[in-house]
């Protein structure tokens, strides 16, 4: 560890570089509960691409895991630390390095914070889209790195659909430059969009050139209340079959509501177990009024648009707080199957028996229009039974999702949680591709080791 400490510092201003483990252990792991973690050697949280590479470059000579992080808001264990490792903290890296409104894109470094570039593009009159919950937390960089959705990526796409270009620091510290700033182009294969959702494990990407649409136009927000998920389920494939594209559809217990009021005192209420929360953005009333009917005909116990702008943009903040406001009353482990949308009644109706069956409580969110659940598994604190219990659940569920078809993670990455599920998803040919490339950029096999697909 010594000599570690000692090239980096010979490469690295040493205000970069910390050791002490009480600095580095605020560092060491994710938002993810139960993801194990190990005692890294290091700290760096770098300044430049420069600084990355030089740290690329020693690590890699000494087969040393370099475990790159953002904000540490990620929710499966993708940037937990490993005994002797190097935790790569991009947060110094946070300028937004160009606005161009001709082109409507932006040059960020990883670091800047998601709602940070959203506020400085809405200074020039565009508007990123991608909105995880963790907006206001969450860095561009982490957003890339799991390929982050969010709220009104059910109209408006996912991280991927904005990422024109990276630079990254891949192989034993070369610096290179993937994708482009033109709207298309076809030469090489797309090694831009290899890096988006990678989760740290093929290089660290040091800058981000992303697309931006313009002003968002001004939205109609609908209320649904609904006495089960499984009804409210049937209102989401109700919106999907009737060819409705809200520009949001949000799913949330009461559980989540109760939560979120009892931490923030925002007097929230609502009449039902469950709520779906819609929004449309088209120019006229037609869009929005199709979804109350949409949400009447399947069960809604009352539906309306919203007349209170106030109230509506209360209740997605709640959607928003759901997660940490769970977590303040134990552990919770978070769930990220996504499944066809004509699915998600029946998917939801197997998260409430595995519920049961393990005896457990597991509160809903969702980011229903696409199919995107976030079962939110609430564990005991000091309780090894009721530990086991969740993950019985959890298992339970990811394993369901597979069998409708879905996907183990729509947004939050594999990270450590989902390696099963990741090998249960996949055919042992197309896993033995994904190792192919690995190698390929990561000769030395120190980028994130063990994450996503674990050893080969």
């Amino acid at each position: 560890m010594t000599d570690l400490v000692d090239a980096l510092q010979r490469r690295i201003p040493a205000d970069r570089i910390a050791t002490d483990p009480d600095v580095i252990s605020a560092y060491a792991h994710d938002e993810a509960a139960w993801a194990p973690y190990g005692t890294p050697a290091a700290l760096v949280r770098a300044g430049s691409t420069e600084e990355v590479r030089a740290l690329v470059e020693v690590c890699a000579a000494r087969g040393v895991p370099i475990v790159p992080r953002g904000a540490g808001t990620g929710l499966s264990g993708g940037a937990n630390a490993l005994d002797g490792c190097v935790l790569l903290s991009l947060e110094r890296m946070n300028e937004i390095v160009e606005i161009d409104p001709h082109e409507r894109l932006a040059v960020v470094q990883p670091g800047v914070v998601n709602d940070d570039l959203r506020a400085e593009a809405a200074r020039h009159g565009l508007w990123y889209p991608p909105d995880p919950a963790s907006a206001p937390w969450s860095t561009i960089g982490g957003n890339v790195a799991t390929n982050a959705g969010g709220v009104c990526c059910v109209k408006y796409g996912v991280t991927r659909d904005y990422v024109l270009a990276v630079e990254a620091v891949v192989g034993r510290g070369e610096v290179v430059r993937l994708g482009r700033r033109t709207a298309k182009g076809v030469v090489g294969y797309d090694l831009c969009g290899l890096m988006v959702g990678s989760e740290g494990t093929l290089g660290v990407i040091t800058e981000i050139t992303v697309r931006l649409r313009g002003a968002r136009p001004p939205e109609r927000t609908i209320v649904g209340y609904f006495d089960t998920l499984h009804a409210a389920g049937e209102a989401v494939s109700a919106v999907t079959a009737a060819g409705i594209v809200p520009s949001a559809l949000e799913l949330i217990d009461r559980y989540c509501l109760q939560a979120v009021d009892a931490w923030k005192n925002m007097g929230l209420s609502a009449d039902a177990d469950v709520l779906l929360l819609a929004r449309s953005d088209t120019a006229d009333d037609a869009e929005a009024d199709a979804i109350v009917r949409c949400f009447k005909d399947a069960g809604a116990t009352w539906s309306a648009r919203s007349t209170d702008e106030e109230e509506a943009e209360a209740l997605f903040a709640a959607r928003r707080l759901a997660y940490p406001a769970l977590e303040r009353l134990g552990p919770v482990l978070t769930e990220d199957v996504c499944v066809p949308r004509s699915l998600v009644p029946e998917m939801l109706t197997r998260i409430e028996r595995a519920a049961r069956d393990n005896d457990t409580h597991i509160a809903n969110i969702a980011h229903a229009g696409d199919g995107n659940l976030h079962p939110l598994i609430i564990g005991v604190p000091g309780d090894e039974a009721a530990r086991e219990r969740a993950e019985r659940a959890f298992d339970r569920i990811v394993d369901d999702a597979i069998a409708l078809g879905g996907t183990v993670t729509g947004e939050h990455g594999v990270g450590l949680l989902k390696r099963r599920g990741l090998h249960a998803e996949l055919d042992p040919a197309v896993v033995a591709l994904h190792h192919g490339v690995k190698r390929a950029l990561d000769p030395a096999g120190i980028f994130n080791p063990g994450k996503v697909f674990g050893e080969p």
